[in-house]
């Protein structure tokens, strides 16, 4: 299996690295100038409040722009004939992009650092312990980047969002990545719902990923408002961590939820466990080295 899927990810990293990889080239004025792929884009970033250091006809040169609309989505406006169905190479993942009408591409590149932060905690303990049944619980799950790098440290995973659409993404995510034998289960499910069952059944896992959207649906019509779901949810997932737990790692894109809330949000449900907190924004950082805030994260890690 694993030769499989490095002779997977060595084929796609011998093509052209600009076809085959995500770069921030540039951003400001509430946009960023995106290389995805075969293709340079640009799409909105409400924070990024100051000017754009590449020369506008950097800019000119995008294959498409993305501009918000009305509640049923925005418009792309085209400049060429594009593919909006593509793979690439990211953080030693590949994933399956789509150029979605919600200007969505199924990637988060202000992940990365928790795609390693999660590949280290969890090698580490194995090594450690040599135990091969580590189990991670991803809610909100989307298409898969948490998933991908937990399962290719070694970990069980459950993999969890409300939108079946986004977990077939997923599913393909990891059969792209040679990863769809690796003990993974789909669920389309309430995340509140399911994390009070678990709690019922005496279900535990040892890890535990959430990136709750500041509003949802679960698949039977359930609402999520992260005003009110959240501090339940956070004490929920507390009550999953397994006997030997070894992180709990809660990140977030609302507006107003900084790192020192989350950080504190974090150190309301753990401040009996022995551990660390780590706090911060997610960033990504562009061509001229200016970093794009990008949401926020508080992570805890177990101190065994």
């Amino acid at each position: 299996m694993t030769n499989q899927n490095d002779a997977r990810l060595n084929k796609i990293a011998a093509q052209s690295l600009t076809d085959n990889e995500y770069i921030l080239l540039d951003s400001g004025h509430m946009q960023k100038l995106e290389r995805i792929g075969p293709y340079t884009l640009i799409r909105p970033a409400p924070q990024a409040v100051w000017r754009p250091r590449l020369p506008e006809s950097e800019w000119k040169q995008a294959d498409g722009v993305y501009t918000r609309g009305s509640e049923e989505g925005g418009k792309w406006t085209w400049h060429r004939k594009v593919t909006r169905d593509f793979e690439i190479l990211y953080n030693n993942m590949v994933f399956q992009i789509k150029l979605t009408n919600f200007g969505h591409m199924g990637l988060f590149p202000e992940q990365a650092e928790n795609w390693d932060w999660l590949r280290q905690k969890i090698r580490n303990r194995m090594k450690r312990t040599n135990d091969r049944n580590l189990y991670v619980l991803n809610l909100f799950a989307y298409t898969g980047g948490s998933t991908l790098a937990a399962s290719q440290a070694g970990a069980h995973l459950v993999h969890l969002d409300a939108a079946k659409g986004v977990v077939d993404w997923a599913r393909k995510n990891t059969q792209i990545c040679k990863l769809d034998e690796r003990p993974i289960r789909w669920l389309v499910d309430d995340a509140l719902k399911f994390v009070k069952r678990e709690e019922r059944r005496g279900n535990t896992y040892q890890g535990i990923i959430l990136d709750p959207p500041s509003f949802g649906r679960g698949p039977q019509g359930e609402v999520f408002k992260i005003e009110e779901d959240l501090e339940p949810l956070l004490e929920g997932c507390k009550a999953l961590l397994a006997k030997d737990p070894l992180f709990l790692l809660y990140s977030c894109h609302t507006p107003g939820f900084t790192p020192l809330i989350m950080h504190n949000q974090m150190d309301d449900i753990m401040q009996m466990e022995p551990g660390k907190i780590e706090s911060g924004e997610m960033t990504v950082t562009d061509s001229v080295g200016r970093l794009l805030p990008s949401g926020s994260f508080a992570r805890w890690s177990s101190n065994v």
